[in-house]
Formats: structure tokens, sequence, C-alpha cells
């Protein structure tokens, strides 16, 4: 019984953690924008499937094809913020047509990944035989473990940049006062551009995982909607607060499915309802602050 409720633990740490890369990912671009990007999700897509791409052109392994992953995921949000953000934010447009705008782009993305690989779902390669292997009773899937490591180790390279850097100090300076921290002489547009391709690059680790986990679709990006919520719980604009949402919000679901009461199509709405219930008494998150959107 005991293996049991060990199996259960490391199924929610590790989709926990996936939803972690994504909050972590919508968090910093609040942080410094003051907008939730909802284009985050049409990013996530594409990476996932530039992912596969990669590995069925070039037969890399699974450490080359996060690595590439990663990278492009990185170029393509520099795309989506010069496309989507740049003459808005120049601007000083109202805040609705950034909502507007990172609307639309995450459905183009998407889109053009439907135009592209049809509507068929699709595979990524068995990256690892075996792919799971057992202790004292407890099934491991290699990908499970993987996806807890890799995104921790991602969360943990991003918070070292963000409080041991000239970058991250940067970042959090802009997060607090714009105007200021560009009198200071810092490149705002430039600090800006760095923050997104960080934020694509979570989103490509966190894409393909996804990817591997479940079959790829056009559609995936419906799963990033997980990460927005744990962002909410754990309080827009709080990095940390993502984090523990995250991990919350992985935990809650694993026990949730669990339940034979419940059952898997029933977890999804209590969790909507955890976050409205959250919206309504606690707005600001576990470790948020109230902070109204604007640019």
């Amino acid at each position: 019984m005991l293996s049991i409720y060990i199996q259960a633990g490391i199924n929610a740490l590790s989709l926990g953690a996936v939803y972690a890369t994504i909050a972590v990912g919508y968090a910093l671009i609040f942080n410094i924008l003051k907008f939730s990007n909802f284009s985050h999700s049409g990013v996530l897509v594409v990476t996932a499937y530039i992912g596969y791409v990669i590995q069925n052109a070039l037969q890399t392994n699974f450490w080359v094809t996060l690595l590439l992953t990663a990278i492009c995921g990185g170029l393509l949000a520099l795309i989506v913020e010069f496309v989507a953000f740049r003459n808005l934010r120049l601007r000083k447009a109202n805040v609705m047509l950034y909502f507007v705008s990172s609307i639309t782009m995450g459905m183009l993305l998407e889109n053009i990944i439907t135009v592209v690989f049809g509507s068929a779902f699709v595979s990524y390669p068995v990256f690892f035989e075996p792919s799971f292997f057992r202790w004292n009773g407890i099934v491991f899937i290699v990908t499970d473990i993987l996806m807890l490591a890799m995104s921790l180790l991602s969360l943990a390279l991003l918070m070292i940049v963000l409080y041991k850097t000239r970058l991250g100090t940067a970042i959090r300076a802009l997060s607090m006062d714009r105007e200021t921290t560009s009198l200071m002489g810092v490149n705002v547009t430039l600090i800006i551009m760095a923050t997104f391709f960080v934020s694509g690059m979570l989103g490509g680790v966190s894409g393909m995982f996804l990817g591997i986990n479940y079959s790829l679709y056009p559609r995936l990006g419906s799963l990033v909607v997980k990460g927005f919520i744990a962002s909410v719980i754990g309080g827009l604009g709080s990095i940390n607060g993502a984090v523990i949402g995250a991990f919350l919000l992985g935990i809650m679901e694993v026990v949730l499915v669990w339940i034979d009461a419940i059952g898997s199509g029933w977890s999804q709405v209590v969790i909507f309802l955890v976050m409205i219930v959250f919206l309504t008494l606690r707005p600001q998150g576990i470790a948020g602050k109230i902070i109204r959107e604007k640019v």
C-alpha cells in the first residue's frame, strides 16, 4: 500500500514540475509587462512539434533534442515579442490590445501547426529502453523522473540568473519601475527580449515533455491553461508563488484522479472551482500581491 502512495507522489511531483515551468513562463512576462501572455500556449505547441521534427530529421538523442527545442522556443518567443507586442509597448497602447494580440498570436501559432501537420495525432519516439524500472515494488517511469529533474534544474538555473546576475537584477528592477530602470541606463527593450527568450526556453522544455507524455496534436496548448491556473493560485507575477501553485495543482490533480468517486473528468471541474475560490477569497494568490494589469 505504501508503494502506491509513493508512486502517486512521484507522479504528482513530476506533473507539478512541468506545470511549474509553464507557470513561471507566464509569471516572468507578467512581472515586467503586467499582462498575461496567452500566446505562451502557441509557443509551447510549436516547440513541441519542433522537437518532434528535429528528432525525426536529425535522429538526435533526448538531451540534444531537449537543448535544441529549448533554444528554438526562446527564438520563437523573441519573434512573438517583436510581432505581437513591440509596437504596442512603444506606443504605450491600452492593455486590452495586449490581451487581444496575445490571444490572436496563440491561435495563429496553433493554426499554423494544424495547416502544416494536420489534425492527426503523432508521437515522439521512445528515447529510453527500457522506459521504466522497478525498485522495492515501485515503478519509476524514466520520462517522469527526467521531467521532475529537468524542470527543477531549469527553475534552479532561472533563480540563479534572477538573483545572482546583472541580467536578473535588471529584470527585477524592470518589474518594479520601467521608467526609473530606463533612466538608470538599462536597455529596456533588450531586457524584455531576454525575458521573452527565457520564457520561450521554459516553454520549449515543458512543450517537449508534454509531447513525450501525451500524443502531439494542435490543441496541445489547452494543457497550458493548467500553468496559468497555477500562476493564478500562486499569485500572478510571483515566481515563487507560481512554483508553489504548480506543485499544489499537480498534487491535487493526481489525488483527485486516484479518488474513484471523482474520476479524471470531474477532477478538472474541481481544479477550476479551486481557481474561482482563490480569485474570490484571495485574488492575489498564495504569494502574490494585488497588481493591476497595465502597460
